[in-house]
């Protein structure tokens, strides 16, 4: 089948009928998959009256013409979202407008009512929800975009492909760090790293970088939903105070089983070669080492922050910025010399580590995408639709059965807006189900390459190597291993559920 479905194919949107057809297809199962879960909460808002009452001034409009409008915007907006990688639209744009015009309905009609502070004091609400993220989310970038341009990167990718390592030894290697770097730097920027390596090894050898892609993504994700750093879903359930900094390693035992089993599984077909060594030598720009002890001091202040003086983790990650920005007045004044420069393209001139530079080298695009889900699945819950889809799903299909979905749901929709629909649900169940979901949402978008950031992202970075289908062909394994992490924590964790 990969005859068909190769780089060429796709040049100029120029596609053959079978490529055309499954992709086609593909969009709309993406497609119906949403509009199914929210349409028919709207055409049978009956499953749950008792989430359709009024409580004092909240008027229910589940069954109103605002509702209706409400879902048909939000669907045809992130219609917009999934096929982001054929047109080009950045998928900040659609959802940040339909959020405008979701709440803009929304206050027209209760200001038509004569309710003039409802709406406000709940739009202020999911604001400030928002706001934490961004603020925690923004620091984390920059001191990651910190890292890279002062070489921290792309000295341990020159590292290991100095070593000659043959290419099942790489395949281990990339994936292992994968796994343990992205509960700190995140799975997105970790998955990059480490498909940069293979790519620098692999110098053409499709087999052995399609298999390192595949690898990289399933460690990266895996590695990223043990920690409230490693993934924006997990930040979010640790922001909400539902779990616990410490309570996520028990997730540790059930990660490395959702990546090791296809892993295992995948090591059969790695070439049994050796690439020739690259001598490169790439050296860390002054102040290198001290911006990640830095890094690791920012995360332990929000750690404290949270877990000991009981403050939001944001709060501790702007003050860490602090260490970062003195650091950086530092290094402009006394400390960077030759090494400690870069070349400003902008000016033409070489010029000091400038803090704010990396501030506005942040994903704004994620950034953005996140303020638009976030009031756009406020302004659904708001009109009462998510304690319908609470309703039906945690209490008629049951916690357990939900939190699979849940999972199976982020390989076809983007993780974020499906967790923050379980957050703002809130659904009445045990710790151990909290953590339940937390693994599933984190390791689920690893069943499609289209599933996760970090997926989507290195099928642009190894173009025509990585793809779609190669990735396709080993969700069986992909598969087994999430199946088997589920089994797994609920094994080791009974005692939570």
């Amino acid at each position: 089948m990969t005859k068909y479905f190769n780089l060429e194919n796709f040049k100029n949107l120029n596609l053959s009928s079978i490529s055309l057809q499954f992709l086609l297809r593909l969009l709309w199962v993406r497609f119906s998959t949403v509009l199914a879960i929210i349409g028919g909460i709207v055409l049978f808002p009956d499953l749950a009256f008792a989430a359709s009452e009024t409580t004092g001034n909240r008027m229910d409009l589940t069954d109103h013409w605002v509702g209706y409008a409400s879902v048909a915007v939000f669907v045809f907006a992130y219609f917009f979202v999934m096929v982001e990688e054929f047109t080009h639209l950045r998928k900040s744009k659609p959802v940040i407008l339909a959020a405008g015009i979701i709440w803009a309905m929304i206050g027209y009609i209760y200001a038509a009512n004569g309710f003039t502070h409802e709406a406000e004091v709940a739009v202020r609400h999911n604001i400030l929800e928002y706001a934490e993220l961004f603020l925690f989310l923004l620091v984390a970038m920059t001191y990651i975009n910190a890292m890279e341009e002062r070489g921290v990167f792309d000295a341990l990718r020159s590292w290991l492909v100095r070593r000659g390592y043959g290419f099942k030894q790489l395949f281990w290697l990339t994936g292992v760090l994968a796994f343990f770097i992205s509960p700190i730097a995140d799975n997105l920027t970790t998955a990059l790293l480490m498909c940069a390596v293979v790519m620098s090894v692999g110098a053409g050898n499709t087999k052995f970088i399609l298999l390192g892609c595949v690898n990289i993504v399933v460690a990266a994700n895996a590695g990223g939903a043990f920690s409230p750093f490693g993934d924006i879903t997990t930040l979010m359930v640790w922001q909400k105070g539902i779990v616990q900094f410490t309570e996520f390693f028990v997730l540790f035992v059930p990660s490395v089983v959702n990546w090791l089993i296809p892993a295992a599984i995948m090591h059969f077909a790695v070439p049994d070669e050796h690439p020739v060594a690259n001598d490169e030598i790439v050296e860390m720009k002054v102040g290198a080492l001290p911006i990640v002890f830095l890094f690791l001091a920012t995360i332990a202040t929000a750690v404290s922050f949270h877990n000991f003086l009981h403050l939001p983790p944001m709060l501790g990650m702007m003050t860490g910025l602090a260490y970062l920005q003195f650091f950086g007045y530092w290094l402009r004044h006394f400390g960077y010399g030759p090494r400690g420069m870069h070349e400003d393209s902008a000016i033409g001139s070489p010029v000091a580590f400038d803090v704010f530079s990396k501030i506005a080298r942040a994903e704004w695009d994620t950034l953005l995408f996140f303020f638009g889900v976030v009031l756009s699945v406020g302004g659904l819950g708001f009109i009462g639709y998510l304690s319908i889809l609470s309703e039906t799903m945690y209490t008629q299909m049951g916690p357990t059965y939900s939190n699979v979905l849940v999972g199976i749901l982020s390989a076809i929709v983007d993780n974020i807006p499906v967790m923050f629909a379980v957050l703002t649900m809130h659904p009445e169940m045990s710790h151990g189900q909290w953590l339940l979901v937390t693994l599933t949402a984190g390791v689920g978008g690893s069943l499609l390459s289209i599933g996760s950031a970090a997926g989507v992202a290195l099928m642009g970075q190894a173009r025509g190597y990585y793809t779609f289908f190669g990735h396709l062909k080993w969700a069986p394994a992909i598969a087994l291993g999430y199946i088997a992490s589920i089994f797994v924590h609920m094994w080791l964790n009974a005692s939570l559920f």
